[in-house]
C-alpha cells in the first residue's frame, strides 16, 4: 500500500492534503515570456497535488536559459500567472513558483541587448542551446561582479514580490542542476578568489543570501529551495559534495524555511546527511540508483516509512497522471509519459493525458 503518500503534511504554513508535489518541469510552452490559458488548464488539471511546484521561471532578462520559458520579472507577467494560480486555487490546489536564473546557461539570442549570459566565474559550460534553427553553443559568461551579485540577490527578491501578486502561495528558489546558485556552490565553476568563492563557506553565501533575503520579503515560510548534489547535469562537476551540502543545510536551518526540495541523482547518502542537518520539511526527489527512470511510487513510500523525507516530488508521473492521487490510491495503472511532446507545442502532451475515471 502506498498510503504513506496520501497522508497531510505540513510545509510552511500550508498544511497539504497528501504528500505528492508535483516537482518543475521545463515544458518551453510560454512564447514571449508569458503562460496562457493553456498552462492554467495544464497545472489546474493536477490540482489534486499535495503542492504544485512549477517550471524554472526567470526573475530578470539575463535570467532565461531556454526558449519560450516564461517569466516573473513585469506586472504583464504577474497577470498572465494570475490568471494560472487563480484556476489552481479555483480547484483546490496548492501552488509556488519555480524562480530559475540560469546564470551562464544562457546565450545573447535570448536577450534583447544580445548581452554575454553572467555567471560567478568565466567558464563555459561546454553545453548548448536550443533554438529553431538548431544548436548554438553556450558562450563563456561574463564574471559577476559584486555589484551583479547584489542585483541577482534583488532580482530574485523582486520576482518573488510578483508572485505573491500573481497569487502564489510561495516561491521555490533554483539552486539546483546547474543553474546560477549551483553554479556558485560547484567548485568546478565558481573559481572567484573573493567572499563568494574558495572555501565552502563562501560559495554557500549566494545561496543563502539569496534564500535570507527572499524570506525577509515575503515570509521565510514561504520560501523553499531546491537542490541536487552530485549532479553533473549542465557540466557540473563538484569535488566535495558530501562536505558542501552538509554545510549549506547547517547555514540555511535558521532561516526557517518551508522546506529544502533534494532532487537526488545516486547520492542517497548524501541526502541522508542533509536530512541530519535539516530540522524542517525535506521534499525528496527520489533516484536512489541514478538512473534515467521515473522516480517510483515505491521509492517515495520508502522515503517516507524511513524518515528520509516529509513528501516526494514526480516529475514525469505528473506529467502523464494528472491524477495521481486517485492512481495511488488505486495501485495504478500509471500513464507513460511521450517524452517527444515533453518542451515547445501545443495541448499534445501537455493537456490530454487521460484521467483514471475517462
Amino acid at each position: 500500500m502506498n498510503d504513506e503518500l496520501l497522508h497531510p503534511v505540513t510545509v510552511g504554513e500550508l498544511t497539504l492534503p497528501n504528500r505528492l508535489v508535483m516537482a518543475p518541469m521545463t515544458r518551453s510552452r510560454a512564447r514571449g515570456g508569458l503562460v496562457h490559458d493553456l498552462t492554467a488548464e495544464y497545472y489546474g488539471q493536477r490540482a489534486g497535488a499535495g503542492l504544485i511546484v512549477t517550471e524554472g521561471t526567470q526573475p530578470c532578462v539575463l535570467g532565461q536559459g531556454y526558449i519560450d520559458t516564461p517569466g516573473l520579472h513585469t506586472p504583464e507577467q504577474a497577470a498572465a500567472w494570475r490568471r494560472v494560480t487563480d484556476e489552481v486555487h479555483r480547484r483546490g490546489g496548492r501552488i509556488f513558483v519555480q524562480l530559475m536564473h540560469s546564470g551562464r546557461i544562457g546565450h545573447p539570442i535570448l536577450y534583447p541587448g544580445g548581452e554575454l549570459p553572467i555567471g560567478p566565474s568565466p567558464i563555459p559550460s561546454g553545453e548548448r542551446l536550443y533554438t529553431p534553427a538548431g544548436l548554438l553553443d553556450h558562450p563563456t559568461p561574463r564574471e559577476m561582479t559584486m555589484l551583479d551579485i547584489a542585483r541577482a540577490v534583488e532580482d530574485f527578491v523582486t520576482a518573488a514580490r510578483y508572485a505573491l501578486d500573481a497569487g502564489f502561495d510561495g516561491v521555490e528558489l533554483h539552486g539546483a542542476s546547474g543553474y546560477l546558485i549551483h553554479q556558485f556552490l560547484s567548485d568546478n565553476t565558481n573559481h572567484r578568489a573573493d567572499a563568494y568563492g574558495g572555501s565552502v563557506a563562501r560559495r554557500i553565501r549566494f545561496a543563502v543570501e539569496v534564500a535570507q533575503a527572499v524570506g525577509d520579503a515575503i515570509g521565510a515560510a514561504r520560501t523553499g529551495l531546491r537542490i541536487s548534489p552530485g549532479i553533473t547535469y549542465n557540466g557540473m562537476d563538484e569535488s566535495d559534495s558530501e562536505t558542501l551540502y552538509t554545510e549549506l543545510a547547517r547555514a540555511l536551518a535558521p532561516l526557517g524555511l518551508a522546506y529544502l526540495h533534494v532532487s537526488e541523482n545516486d547520492t542517497r547518502a548524501i541526502t541522508k546527511l542533509v536530512r541530519a542537518e535539516w530540522p524542517g520539511t525535506l521534499i525528496l526527489n527520489p533516484h536512489p540508483r541514478g538512473d534515467d527512470a521515473p522516480a517510483s511510487p515505491e521509492e517515495g513510500v520508502d522515503a517516507v516509512r524511513s524518515g528520509l523525507a516529509d513528501a516526494i516530488a514526480y516529475g514525469r508521473l505528473w506529467l502523464a497522471n494528472p491524477d495521481l492521487p486517485a492512481r495511488i490510491a488505486a495501485g495504478g495503472p500509471y500513464a507513460e509519459a511521450d517524452p517527444a511532446t515533453f518542451y515547445g507545442g501545443d495541448h499534445r502532451g501537455y493537456t490530454d493525458y487521460p484521467l483514471l475515471t475517462q
